[in-house]
């Protein structure tokens, strides 16, 4: 599969575009600073103890409250409540040496908030989610340093693989690796882009990541919540952390400052791949040179057509996320199952590609085009689980139900996008109303009289080009509005096309002088 990723930087922020096959798949926002990024790490202050939630309020400067739930405690939370405090005070006696820093005792699992927190003390967390609607940013406390290979966990000496890793020989050569080199004091989670790498690239990841660990002792001392204590690396660093292996062909960047930044990146991380990385300079919109923008637009609507004629009903609601999928012409030599079959296929991939376009999470409800065999309804499940295997969102597949509907839950990684591609009438502005009257011609007619009236005898019309094509159109034996007009009341009028003028608006000008005359 050919990978492209397109940044394109402007005065607004950073929007940056995943191509697959030249086709759009995720659509990334990078707006300025202080955006509670998922991943950013913070020195909180608790606010307010909830019992019935089993929750706390917690302050890290956001305009409301972040919410922090038990279950999003970390077990080793004394120990991180511990390791915060004494970084504050400056009292870290284990130094540069973590492996000597000494746990306190787990909590429970299926504890209380109030058992856990006495008071209102200072603690470390980590946005889990960002701020959505009147929501504050969701927080918690399991601090989890993401590498390109390996994620580090502190407090713990746990060893996990990622579950996409399937052959049982090379789990267990990871496994191997991993508790060799790893320091102690940190639980190591091997991320499925470790699969083949040798032992000198995870001990190099793990590295950087004690390093950066050593920062946020760094900077907890002295701190003050709320404070950022170590923000998640932008947007461009970060997708290509996750997502940089060797079917990216193309890194494309408009801005020099990035170029810089994603070489100097892939040349820590990947040597040898740096020249994949080129500054655009043509002179057009990036964007627009590599279909981005078209994309854009063709996808985000309510409506998504295929190339089939097939299209799908895009709904969202407050509770779920609704997916129709309707056939449009189907070819009738096939026959209805078999028609079915087919543009239900199609429709598992475009239903794939916007889940990760718009970010769609919580619950997706779908609805194929029925089909009566058992084994199709299968191999659109089969489908659906196999295009989902590359999605990096956690996410459960259920097979289609009796009622042809099938379900799935999806992690959301970021706030959902939504890009309007609908334009606000120019005539109704929206209201869905217009006026004054559908026989246009007939007000504008009695307008006219008026204006006679006052003694002009030449005037200039100006109205919308569709406007100004009806009134000027006649033939041999009918002749057009605007002569009848002319023959009748005794008057020259000409008529101008105005492209910015409302469909049923329009105005009398003096021909003379040019003047507005108002009536």
């Amino acid at each position: 599969m050919n990978k492209e990723l397109i940044i394109n930087s402007s005065g607004e922020g950073v929007e940056i575009a995943l191509l697959e096959d030249k086709k759009l798949v995720e659509l990334h926002f990078e707006r300025g600073q202080g955006q509670f990024a998922v991943g950013d790490i913070y020195l909180g202050k608790i606010k307010k103890l909830m019992p019935g939630l089993n929750a706390v309020f917690v302050d890290v400067g956001y305009e409301k409250d972040a919410f922090l739930h038990y279950t999003d405690l970390s077990p080793y939370l004394r120990s991180l409540l511990k390791f915060t405090k004494a970084c504050i005070e400056g009292n870290a006696n284990w130094g540069d040496d973590f492996s000597r820093f000494k746990n306190e005792q787990e909590i429970l699992k299926t504890g209380k908030i109030t058992e856990v927190f006495t008071g209102k003390p200072e603690i470390l967390v980590q946005v889990l989610k960002e701020p959505i609607s009147s929501k504050g940013p969701r927080l918690s406390c399991e601090i989890s340093l993401p590498g390109r290979f390996v994620v580090m966990t502190p407090f713990n000496d746990v060893v996990a693989i990622s579950r996409k890793i399937h052959s049982a020989e090379e789990r267990k050569r990871l496994q191997r690796i991993v508790e060799s080199i790893k320091p102690k004091n940190f639980g190591v989670i091997v991320r499925t882009a470790a699969e083949g790498k040798n032992t000198a690239e995870l001990h190099t990841d793990l590295l950087e990541l004690e390093k950066m660990w050593k920062g946020i002792q760094q900077n907890l001392h002295g701190a003050k919540p709320p404070q950022l204590i170590m923000s998640e690396q932008d947007k461009t660093t970060s997708i290509l952390r996750d997502m940089l292996n060797d079917s990216f062909q193309k890194v494309v960047v408009n801005d020099k400052s990035l170029l810089t930044v994603a070489r100097d990146y892939i040349t820590r991380v990947s040597p040898g791949q740096e020249d994949i990385v080129t500054l655009h300079s043509n002179g057009q919109p990036i964007f627009d040179t590599y279909g981005v923008s078209k994309q854009v637009k063709a996808a985000f609507g309510k409506t998504v057509n295929m190339n089939s004629g097939a299209y799908l009903i895009i709904e969202h609601t407050e509770a779920l996320h609704v997916i129709d999928v309707n056939s449009g012409t189907r070819s009738p030599e096939a026959g209805q199952e078999a028609n079915a079959l087919a543009t239900n296929l199609e429709a598992a991939q475009e239903i794939v590609r916007q889940m990760r376009l718009r970010d769609i999470g919580g619950i997706i409800i779908i609805d194929f085009i029925d089909m009566k065999l058992a084994d199709n309804r299968k191999q659109i499940y089969d489908a659906v689980e196999q295009l989902m295997a590359s999605d990096r969102a956690r996410h459960t597949i259920l097979p289609i139900s009796k009622f042809g509907l099938m379900q799935i839950t999806r992690q959301r990684l970021r706030p959902e996008i939504n890009i309007s591609t609908a334009e606000l009438c120019p005539t109704c502005k929206g209201t869905g109303k217009i006026g004054p009257s559908i026989l246009l011609a007939d007000d504008i007619e009695k307008d006219l009289k008026y204006v006679v009236s006052q003694g002009m005898r030449k005037l200039k019309l100006h109205v919308h080009p569709i406007v100004e094509a009806y009134l000027t159109k006649g033939g041999i034996f009918k002749p057009s509005i605007v002569k009848k007009w002319d023959k009748e009341h005794k008057v020259k009028v000409t008529v101008v096309a105005d492209t910015n003028a409302p469909l049923t608006e329009y105005n009398f000008y003096d021909a003379q002088t040019d003047d507005l005359i108002k009536l």
